[in-house]
């Protein structure tokens, strides 16, 4: 019987569902030495190809890549020719309304500020979304993707892979049995940024490439002259369309912390920086969050606790007993967690 299920069936069952077929030998499912048949391959179509999302799209490279879409076609040429049988596409509204009603789910790895629009519009096709970190440009933008991903009962991840890491788990297993203590301080870092920030707006017009749609690109923001400086890659400075090293880090480093001391929202907020810019994120910041005690645990109690932030070479000082040789910076940051009894220190990602 379970060889009869097809793809449409297998999607409706729900991602609770999907999650569990995961797990059993490919012979229940009908599958003989690991072949999967067309039936059973989800239909996937990618917004964003060139960067972060050529790498997605290697994880997904059994499925159906049915089409795929990127403004800037010299820089995904080599993931288009990956996948000859998907089409091609420079506006993924185009795309939406050629594939949209074949497609099972979509990816989004575009720069931040056209995460949410093009995600909402999934989202309200019925199209389970895969969206890049950070998930979206603004606070209101999230609570909105939140908001139609219940209402239309679909499955959502966003790439902060690392929060499934065993090291996050280990983290929060170590702080929830009290080997530490009691947390009331927690320092973070990343060794973001790694494209400009801290510039000038650039002057002067400069001439758009032809493989390159520069309005598509611009999208919902505010228009301004094409630069090469902008993209591909270094829009995650500008803040028109990315969120500065924070934005595009702390989704990653700040996760463990979030998780193992369970936190909310701070109830203060404090920042420094080099220069600041109307259009360009700073060189260099260091924050500080103040959160409220939580809840305690059967283990250990939860207090107040400072949490602070550094990017842009910035880095807190090295606790006590760490040794000289010992580079803190693992896969783009780290978190150390100082408690009553100790002190744990994770990386990027757990």
């Amino acid at each position: 019987m379970a060889a009869d299920i097809s793809r449409r069936k297998f999607i409706k069952a729900g991602a609770t569902a999907a999650l569990g077929l995961t797990v059993v030998p490919n012979t229940i499912l009908g599958k003989s030495f690991g072949h999967v048949s067309p039936s059973d391959k989800l239909n996937i179509i990618g917004v964003g190809i060139g960067g972060r999302g050529a790498g997605v799209l290697n994880g997904i490279k059994d499925q159906n890549i049915i089409g795929l879409c990127d403004v800037d076609w010299s820089y995904s040429d080599k993931v288009f020719k990956n996948y000859p049988a998907a089409k091609k596409y420079y506006d993924y509204r185009k795309m939406y309304d050629e594939l949209g009603k074949s497609a099972d789910a979509v990816l989004v790895a575009t720069a931040d500020h056209t995460h949410a629009i093009i995600a909402s519009e999934a989202i309200t096709m019925g199209k389970h979304v895969y969206v890049e970190k950070p998930l979206t440009h603004t606070v209101y933008e999230s609570r909105l993707l939140t908001k139609l991903a219940a209402k239309y009962q679909v499955a959502t991840q966003m790439g902060n892979q690392g929060a499934s890491d065993e090291g996050v788990r280990k983290t929060c297993s170590w702080i929830w049995n009290g080997e530490i203590g009691e947390v009331t301080k927690v320092e973070a870092f990343t060794d973001r940024p790694i494209w400009p920030q801290g510039l000038p707006r650039p002057e002067g017009l400069e001439k758009v490439p032809k493989t390159l749609n520069w309005d598509l690109f611009i999208g919902p923001a505010k228009e301004r002259p094409y630069n090469p400086i902008y993209t591909p890659w270094n829009w995650r400075g500008w803040w028109d369309f990315g969120t500065g090293a924070l934005g595009d880090m702390a989704c990653h480093i700040l996760h463990p912390a979030f998780k193992a001391l369970k936190l909310g929202y701070p109830t203060k907020a404090q920042g420094s920086s080099t220069l600041l810019l109307t259009d360009c994120a700073p060189n260099a910041q260091s924050v500080r969050l103040t959160f409220p005690a939580r809840d305690n645990l059967a283990k250990v109690a939860m207090p107040e606790v400072e949490v602070y932030w550094y990017d842009g070479g910035l880095k807190p000082m090295r606790p006590a007993g760490v040794p000289a040789n010992k580079d803190l910076n693992d896969a783009g940051g780290s978190v150390i967690f100082h408690g009553t009894k100790d002190t744990l220190i994770c990386g990027c990602y757990g």
